[in-house]
């Protein structure tokens, strides 16, 4: 059999994708960056205490999708409103499946009124690329590869982000060109060493900070120039290992599985998907197990992406999302693990038979799609994600959708911690046993001043 697409893998792997996901290859999702600058702590501490490079030129795929149906392209594909969208705007855009789960998410910008850029992991833009391609909408469509898929061809753009409570100061002190937008959300310019850039305002840390690009050429040159200007302002360039747990402590869910490996509906982009495909490649892990793939995919509500559903458009999954919307959903919240449990994990190590799965610091992620059970009384009633310790808050930390009876602050859960039956077959997966990790439910995100400023504008 000649394996050529998505769908042609998942036949040759027996026709049950969730054991091909389960047991694929591929480890954690790579940030091609290096590990640290300083030490990890020491970047985590710097968007809390002072400020804070991000470098994200490499990792994430763009999207360029330009003419006069993107907007009915968007509308069609995308959840949220599009009524007031337009050059300098930006949202966080939200697809789902015809059955209403969600497929990704990605950040949209609006370069102008007929012009976008779609910037994240691979799902989205490929599953918007697939509609732009086939639906016979009027638009281009011009693709830029994050570097792990094509790493011999420079990027089009870089892109950093100056984050932390020093992040204004310095853009202010380095910028050479007119006021700065710093409206949640709206896009803006700056100029730096004599380099012009386009802007997104946003924050973390509880407070405000900006996204910026511009020529790839032109990176060297701002990054030198923001450095500079930031030794005055303790800015500190964040690595891999750093930038790894950052969703995490800012309560983000960066890569739910997409909700297209079943059903009828989705056959045709499984055999649109190419048989390398970060869809065809990419791994499930963790202690929560089933053969149903289906019992790995999430509602906007899950994510808490409930907000941006608006059903003032038609869109795919929007009868589906509209039977969803008046039906108890699972609630996100970050989960707080016992210390002494967490030790427990680490004693294991040094103890005789199979060890405890090991907790990579900072961020345990060891598959691309993290999925931990989450049991109370005895009871799953929930997933945990993406764990990883904070230097800032001094504990483990993971996101959890767990059933609303358990959501409230103070709550106690159990985290299964490691893969049933010793684990998998995915390489990066050692002979291990299964603990359990006790857990107290907290908001998100974990830090009240962050939860007081960006979560209350998205």
């Amino acid at each position: 059999m000649t394996i050529v697409s998505l769908e042609d893998k998942i036949r040759a792997t027996g026709g049950n994708p969730a054991e091909m996901l389960l047991n694929a290859q591929l480890g954690p999702y790579v940030f091609p960056i290096p590990a640290a600058f300083s030490n990890w702590m020491d970047e985590q501490r710097a968007w809390r205490q002072s400020a804070v490079l991000f470098d994200q030129s490499f990792h994430m795929t763009d999207l360029y999708v330009q003419g006069p149906d993107v907007v009915k392209l968007l509308s069609h594909v995308g959840v949220n409103s599009f009524k007031t969208f337009g050059r300098n705007k930006a949202k966080q855009l939200v697809c789902c499946n015809h059955d209403g789960y969600v497929i990704g998410d990605c950040i949209l910008f609006g370069l102008e009124d007929d012009a976008v850029n779609i910037v994240g992991r691979p799902p989205l833009p490929n599953w918007i690329q697939y509609h732009a391609e086939t639906g016979g909408y009027d638009v281009t469509v011009e693709r830029d590869e994050r570097s792990l898929d094509n790493p011999d061809k420079p990027r089009k753009t870089y892109r950093y982000e100056v984050q932390g409570p020093n992040a204004m100061a310095i853009l202010e002190a380095v910028n050479e060109g007119g006021p700065l937008t710093t409206k949640f959300f709206n896009m803006g310019e700056i100029v730096i060493a004599g380099c012009k850039a386009r802007t997104l305002a946003h924050g973390m840390g509880g407070a405000p900070g900006l996204e910026l690009w511009g020529p790839f050429e032109d990176g060297p040159k701002v990054k030198a120039a923001l450095l500079e200007i930031g030794k005055t302002y303790g800015l500190a360039q964040a690595g891999a290992r750093a930038y790894s747990s950052v969703a995490t402590e800012s309560g983000w869910i960066p890569s739910p599985l997409p909700a297209i490996y079943s059903g009828d509906t989705m056959k045709p982009y499984r055999e649109w998907l190419p048989a390398g495909s970060f869809e065809a490649v990419s791994s499930l892990g963790g202690s929560f197990y089933s053969d149903n793939v289906e019992d790995y995919y999430l509602t906007p509500w899950d994510l808490d992406y409930g907000r941006v559903v608006k059903f003032d458009h038609d869109f795919i999954g929007r009868e589906a999302l509209e039977k969803m919307a008046g039906e108890t959903h699972r609630k996100k919240v970050t989960l707080v693990w016992d210390k002494e449990d967490v030790v427990a994990v680490y004693a294991g190590l040094m103890e005789e038979g199979d060890s405890p799965k090991l907790m990579e610091m900072p961020a345990a992620h060891y598959a691309a799609h993290p999925y931990d059970k989450v049991v109370k009384d005895g009871k799953t009633v929930g997933i945990s994600t993406y764990p990883v310790y904070s230097a800032n808050e001094r504990a483990w930390l993971s996101l959890a959708m767990v059933a609303p009876d358990c959501a409230a602050s103070g709550s106690r859960v159990t985290i299964v911690w490691g893969e049933p039956d010793g684990g998998s077959a995915k390489p990066v997966v050692e002979r291990h046993r299964q603990m359990d990790v006790g857990a107290e439910v907290h908001p998100w995100p974990i830090h009240e001043a962050f939860r007081n400023s960006y979560r209350k504008q998205t």
